[in-house]
């Protein structure tokens, strides 16, 4: 499988999750910490909420946020593991100049943050 592949199959899986089960997911693979940095909460704790059948509704803006972490989220793990998806994406990234792909989720760094994860993923299949 290619990295297109990995990369259309991931969304067409996150397509079918609504925010609150992206947000669970996401809780349970990178910590409620991450996940609310990532969404550029400052509170540590709001993603658990989300998570919530009965909580609050993230804004527009962190439900693209969770829902593109979510999709690069699949795309490593379904490439190498997920212990190695969960290292990618707290470690410093040279493509991203040297910033974690947490940072750069949270500033809306998309584009560059989905070359970084097919690098990633093209690599994998290379090597």
């Amino acid at each position: 499988m290619s990295g297109i592949d990995i990369a259309g199959a991931a969304h067409a899986r996150t397509a079918r999750l609504d925010v609150r089960e992206i947000t669970r997911r996401l809780n349970a693979a990178l910590g409620a910490t991450l996940v609310a940095a990532l969404a550029g909460s400052k509170d540590r704790s709001i993603s658990n909420r989300w998570a919530k059948v009965d909580g609050p509704v993230p804004k527009p803006e962190t439900v693209r946020r969770l829902q593109f972490a979510y999709r690069q989220w699949e795309q490593i793990a379904q490439a190498e593991s997920e212990h190695v998806a969960r290292m990618w994406f707290i470690s410093a990234n040279p493509l991203l100049g040297e910033e974690t792909p947490i940072d750069a989720i949270r500033e809306d760094r998309f584009k560059e943050t989905a070359a970084a994860v097919e690098f990633m993923v093209d690599d994998s299949f290379a090597g």
